[in-house]
């Protein structure tokens, strides 16, 4: 239950599982027909209650009282550290943008059209894990296994082959909707088009995944990877018909340098991350991750549930704020619980969140870490805000808890299905797993999490054994970057 004062000094009283966000909508015009010609609103007492059915009977029976005699509850329920949360909740509240853009659904359907007109498209699967839901003591345990995405172990080609096809159809003055993947790669269009390359740094899928479309549409790419970088996924990107390479940069480096060549020859950077200046291409990415919850949704609205607690890994945060802002448009203020997870080596994300003044903070060095798909150490801007503004918390994990993932999923338990998790892809449900094991460490953190038997956990398992040499390394035999 909340009050906020009102731009005329009326005040409103209402109810929220969320009361940032809630105020926030309140102040975009969005919220309660009284607040949309009061704004904006601000925050003057709220009480946190544990059911829905409990906060709306303190709302109703506050409502009742006269002017006088809810400024008398108030004082005497708001004392120092309440004032204080109030005061700090106002701060954050202050810091928050806009509303987000670019997930609606008219905009992801599109997306998902354009998705299931490239060849081969089928749904991942959604993998119900039953005994280990009654092994933690949850309701659902629901693992999205991106491995079956197109054949190439890992779902990046969603970002970039959509990206690319908003690419040329900006060049070719056609709406996407007129451009599905049949028509993309035709004489007709490539006579149109032209000789064009795409250019992109990265550890290995998003850039197998455009070298994928390029080869698709009779045009070349060129891809960076950063020092370390598996030969595995090297030659994954070279069979794919791109001019791939290592260098002796890390991630964030690579971009710089891929993004200097763009320049200098004319190319087209197709880059997961986004900087001012450099906005437009990293959303058409975002947006085409999308379909990933998109089928999820779907799936879930056919046996009426819904996640109630998300682990989204994050390397620049492109995947996490796709996923958080599809999540939140789709589910508004009833969203679950979201959980950001990144490696101890690369953790911007879980910074930026530490430093709590609402801007995003950069990670420098070698970005060491098995997560190599999450080895990156500056934000995405555009991601930051949607993860800033809606996220509930993010985590910073040490390789073991990747490792516990892989293998906790490609051992499971009783009749689970086995799913085979690359590193990047097993920490959300490895950072679940862990927690619960060891609850009793983390006993305020369990508590802020809410997870009971009615919880039903959503994962998002991002790539198979992408690196095979490398997955066996650690399931096999335990190996990790810091063991």
């Amino acid at each position: 239950m909340y009050v906020v004062e009102c731009s005329d000094k009326t005040w409103y009283t209402g109810y929220t599982t969320d009361i940032v966000r809630r105020i926030k909508t309140h102040n975009a015009k969005k919220g309660a027909k009284y607040t949309r010609v009061r704004v904006p609103v601000k925050l003057l007492y709220f009480e946190e209650f544990e059911t829905k059915s409990e906060a709306t009977r303190a709302e109703s029976l506050f409502k009742k009282f006269s002017r006088a005699k809810k400024e008398e509850y108030i004082l005497l329920n708001l004392d120092a550290s309440k004032r204080q949360e109030v005061k700090d909740l106002n701060k954050k509240i202050k810091k928050f943008k806009g509303e987000i853009s670019g997930f609606d659904k008219e905009s992801i359907k599109s997306v998902l059209e354009f998705h299931q007109s490239l060849p081969n498209y089928e749904k991942t699967p959604l993998i119900d894990l039953k005994e280990l839901a009654k092994y933690c003591g949850v309701k659902k345990i629901w693992v999205k296994d991106e491995s079956k995405r197109f054949g190439l172990n890992a779902f990046k080609v969603l970002g970039g082959s959509y990206s690319i096809g908003k690419c040329l159809s900006e060049i070719l003055n056609e709406d996407i909707s007129k451009l599905p993947f049949s028509v993309l790669t035709s004489k007709e269009i490539k006579k149109k088009l032209g000789d064009l390359t795409f250019i992109t740094a990265t550890d290995g899928n998003h850039g197998r995944g455009v070298a994928w479309m390029a080869k698709h549409l009779q045009q070349k790419s060129v891809v960076y990877m950063p020092k370390g970088s598996s030969q595995m996924r090297l030659k994954a990107i070279q069979d794919e018909g791109a001019d791939a390479s290592i260098t002796d940069f890390n991630y964030d480096d690579a971009v710089r340098l891929a993004n200097e060549r763009a320049k200098e020859n004319n190319w087209i950077m197709v880059q997961d991350t986004a900087w001012k200046g450099y906005e437009k291409i990293p959303l058409w990415i975002m947006q085409g991750y999308s379909t990933i919850m998109s089928e999820i949704i779907e799936e879930l609205e056919k046996v009426k549930e819904k996640p109630t607690h998300v682990f989204l890994q994050a390397g620049v945060g492109s995947f996490a704020g796709a996923m958080q802002a599809l999540l939140t448009e789709i589910y508004g203020e009833e969203k679950p619980i979201t959980i950001i997870c990144e490696p101890h080596g690369a953790n911007c994300i879980y910074k930026s969140f530490k430093a709590d003044d609402g801007n995003p903070h950069n990670v420098a060095g070698d970005l060491k870490t098995i997560m190599a798909g999450l080895a990156c150490g500056e934000p995405n801007t555009i991601s930051w805000e949607i993860l800033r503004d809606y996220s509930n918390f993010a985590l910073s994990c040490d390789d073991s808890i990747s490792a516990k993932g892989m293998r906790v999923l490609s051992s499971p338990l009783g009749e689970d299905k086995r799913i085979i998790s690359g590193e990047s892809g097993a920490v959300g449900i490895g950072a679940f797993v862990s927690l619960y094991e060891n609850q009793n460490n983390y006993k305020d953190f369990w508590q802020k999490l809410n997870i009971n038997n009615e919880s039903c956990i959503l994962c998002i398992s991002t790539e198979g054994d992408t690196d095979k040499d490398g997955y066996r390394n650690v399931v096999w035999n335990g190996h990790y970057e810091n063991n």
